[in-house]
């Protein structure tokens, strides 16, 4: 994983978009607005891109996106319900046809036996009311990690909803 295919990425998520007219949106926990960065280090991503959120709290993940507090107690911030509800959240905040959710441990504190650093929950939402979330462990330091959850969240977004 690299910056340079990242940025490859994002320059062929954005063709997508823009020939499909949608829009996108992210809501970006552990990786701190990396994709919204990737996404709108493309000249003209404003045709496609509007707004993304930084909720790197729970308390923001609540405020901002609307994710229930009991679902954030219940299952924890790196969770499938709780990317599942950022993903549905950032789709309605920002008027989107598609969002992106990341949570995850990209260390090198903060795991555990059942979530250990590396792990990452991906939730993708569309307009028409499809969500899919997906769970990933990744290995390597905290930036190794937080790259390969960029690059997963913008190559899943490519193949599986463009």
């Amino acid at each position: 994983m690299s910056e340079k295919q990242l940025r490859q990425l994002s320059i062929a998520v954005g063709n997508k978009l823009k020939a499909r007219g949608a829009w996108v949106t992210c809501a970006e926990s552990c990786t701190g607005g990396w994709v919204a960065k990737a996404l709108t280090d493309i000249a003209g991503s404003s045709a496609y891109f509007d707004r993304g959120f930084v909720t790197y709290s729970n308390a923001a993940k609540h405020d901002l996106l609307g994710v229930d507090e009991t679902t954030l107690a219940n299952y924890g911030a790196v969770s499938e319900a709780v990317v599942r509800e950022m993903a549905l959240g950032a789709l309605r905040a920002a008027n989107a046809d598609h969002a992106v959710a990341i949570s995850g441990i990209a260390g090198p504190d903060g795991g555990s036996a059942d979530k250990p650093v590396g792990t990452v929950w991906f939730a993708f939402a569309t307009r028409e009311g499809r969500v899919v979330a997906h769970k990933q462990l990744f290995s390597g330091d905290r930036d190794t990690v937080r790259l390969q959850a960029a690059v997963f969240a913008l190559q899943t977004l490519f193949d599986d909803f463009l």
